[in-house]
C-alpha cells in the first residue's frame, strides 16, 4: 500500500479525469441541495405567525393583476404558499427519514454498481432523487405520510448515487490524485449546502417555500442529463480520453488487480480491524455533521433569533467553510504523499484524526460563548469545515485497503454513518421537545429520605 507509484502525469488539470471530479462536484451538489431543501422549507411551513393571509385571500380566486405587477404577484404567491401544524417529533422523523432510505440502499447499491457498472446506477439515483424533489410540494398537501414516503424513497435513490462513485474511483484516479479528484468531487455537497442555505431563505421570502423544491429538483434534471452523457465506468471505454491519459492511469493502476470479482470475503472484512476503524470514524464523522446540517438553520433562527433570510445566510457559511476545507485538505494530503513527506497511512491518520477531533472541541465550547454573537458564528463555521479534513483520511480509506471492493465499503461505511444519522436527527428532536417536560415533571426541591442525616448508626 505504500509502494511508490508512477508520478508521470497525463495532462494534468485539463485531463478528463479532473473533468469528471467536477462532473461528480456537481451531482453531489444537486443531490445535498435536495436533501437540505426540506431543512430550509420547513422554517415557513411549520410557521404558523409568519401567514396570516392566505385565509382570507383563499377564496379571491387565481392571481390577476391587471396593472401587470408582476412582482406583487409573485410576492402574492409566496404568502400563499402553505402551512403545516407539524409537530417538532414529526420533524424529527421528517428529517430523519430519508436516512432511512438511504441506508436501504447503500450496502445493495454499492455491489451492484461494482458488478453492473455505476454510471447508470449512479445516473438512476440521480434522477428518481431528482423527480421526486419536484412533486414534494404537491405531496405535503396530501399529508405527512405521503412527505415520509417520499423522503423514503428520494433516500434510497441518492443511498445508489452515493456508493458507486468510489466504483468510478477505482478505475479512474491515480493513487497520487486520489486525495485532490475525491475532495474535488467530495466539496460538491458542502458547496451545495452552502448555496442552498444561502438562497433557500430569499427563495422562500420572495416565491414561497414550494419553490424551493422546484428550482433545485430542476437542477437535478439537468444534471442527470450531464451525467448520462459524459461520464463512462471505465477510461477504456470513454470516446474522448486522450491515449496519454489513458496509459498514464492504467500504468499508475497496474497493480491493482482488474479481474472480475467472483465473492465478496465477508468473513476476512469482519475479522479485519483496519476496516472497523473507518466504520467507526463514519459513525462518528455523520454524527456531528447529520446534526449540524440539520438543525442548523432551526439554532440559529431560535437561539439566535435571525429571521429565516438571514439565518440561511448564516447558515451557510460553515459549509462554504467545509468546501474549502475539502479541497484544501486533499491537495496538502497528496503534497504530503507526492514530496514523500510522510507514508500513506501517516496522512491517512493525520486527517481523520485532525477531522474528528477540531469539530468535536468545537461543538462542546459552542453551548459555553452562547452570549457572544460571533463567537458563536466563528464555532458554526469551524465545525463542518474542520470535520470535512475527514474526506483525506478514513473517508477514501477503502481505496487504499480494499480497490476491488471499494463501492461495496462504502455502502457499509456509509450504512455505519447514516445510522449515526438516524439517532442523532430522531433524537434531537425528541430532547428539544420533551427534555423540558421531563425535568418540570421529576424535578424537586425537597431534600430526599437518602440524603437526610440519619441519627442511628449500625456497627
Amino acid at each position: 500500500m505504500d509502494e511508490k507509484p508512477t508520478t508521470r502525469k497525463g495532462a494534468g488539470l485539463c485531463s478528463l479525469r479532473y473533468g469528471l471530479a467536477l462532473i461528480m462536484h456537481f451531482s453531489n451538489f444537486t443531490m445535498i441541495t435536495q436533501r437540505v431543501s426540506l431543512s430550509i422549507a420547513i422554517i415557513a411551513m411549520v410557521n404558523s405567525t409568519q401567514h396570516q393571509e392566505p385565509a382570507s385571500m383563499s377564496s379571491e380566486g387565481p392571481l390577476t393583476d391587471p396593472l401587470g405587477n408582476w412582482s406583487r404577484n409573485i410576492k402574492d404567491f409566496s404568502t400563499r404558499a402553505a402551512v403545516y401544524q407539524w409537530s417538532t417529533e414529526t420533524q424529527g422523523i421528517i428529517f430523519s427519514s430519508i436516512s432511512y432510505g438511504i441506508i436501504l440502499t447503500l450496502i445493495p447499491s454499492g455491489y451492484l454498481a461494482g458488478i453492473f457498472g455505476a454510471k447508470q446506477i449512479l445516473g438512476a439515483g440521480l434522477l428518481i432523487s431528482s423527480l421526486l424533489t419536484l412533486v414534494t410540494p404537491l405531496a405535503a398537501d396530501f399529508g405527512v405520510i405521503l412527505v415520509i414516503a417520499i423522503r423514503t424513497v428520494q433516500g434510497m435513490a441518492q443511498g445508489m448515487a452515493w456508493t458507486g462513485q468510489f466504483t468510478i474511483w477505482a478505475k479512474w484516479a491515480p493513487p497520487l490524485e486520489r486525495s485532490k479528484l475525491t475532495s474535488i468531487a467530495g466539496s460538491g455537497a458542502a458547496f451545495g449546502s452552502f448555496i442552498i442555505l444561502c438562497v433557500g431563505g430569499l427563495i422562500s421570502q420572495s416565491l414561497g417555500w414550494p419553490f424551493i423544491f422546484y428550482i433545485f429538483g430542476s437542477i437535478g434534471c439537468v444534471c442527470c442529463v450531464l451525467w448520462f452523457t459524459v461520464i463512462y465506468d471505465d477510461p477504456m471505454h470513454h470516446p474522448c480520453i486522450s491515449v496519454r491519459e489513458k496509459e498514464h492511469i492504467t500504468s499508475s493502476l497496474a497493480q491493482q488487480s482488474s479481474s472480475p470479482r467472483r465473492s465478496i470475503p465477508i468473513k476476512a472484512m469482519v475479522r479485519c480491524l483496519p476496516l472497523w476503524a473507518i466504520f467507526m470514524g463514519f459513525f462518528s464523522h455523520f454524527w456531528l455533521c447529520t446534526i449540524i446540517i440539520t438543525y442548523l438553520p432551526t439554532y440559529i433562527s431560535t437561539v439566535l433569533h435571525v429571521n429565516i433570510r438571514d439565518s440561511g445566510v448564516l447558515s451557510s457559511l460553515p459549509f462554504i467553510a467545509g468546501a474549502s476545507c475539502t479541497i484544501l485538505g486533499g491537495q496538502m494530503a497528496d503534497f504530503l504523499l507526492s514530496r514523500n513527506l510522510l507514508s500513506l497511512i501517516r496522512v491517512r491518520k493525520l486527517f481523520s484524526s485532525l477531522g474528528l477531533l477540531l469539530p468535536s472541541l468545537c461543538a462542546v465550547a459552542l453551548p459555553f460563548v452562547t452570549s457572544s454573537y460571533i463567537a458563536t458564528i466563528v464555532l458554526l463555521i469551524l465545525i463542518p469545515g474542520t470535520s470535512n479534513l475527514c474526506d483525506s483520511g478514513f473517508i477514501i480509506n477503502t481505496l487504499d485497503v480494499a480497490p476491488r471492493y471499494a463501492s461495496f465499503l462504502m455502502g457499509i461505511s456509509r450504512g455505519f454513518g447514516l445510522t449515526a444519522g438516524i439517532i442523532s436527527s430522531t433524537t434531537t428532536g425528541f430532547l428539544i421537545s420533551q427534555v423540558g417536560h421531563v425535568i418540570e415533571h421529576l424535578q424537586v426541591a425537597e431534600i430526599q429520605n437518602w440524603a437526610r442525616e440519619r441519627t442511628l448508626t449500625r456497627l
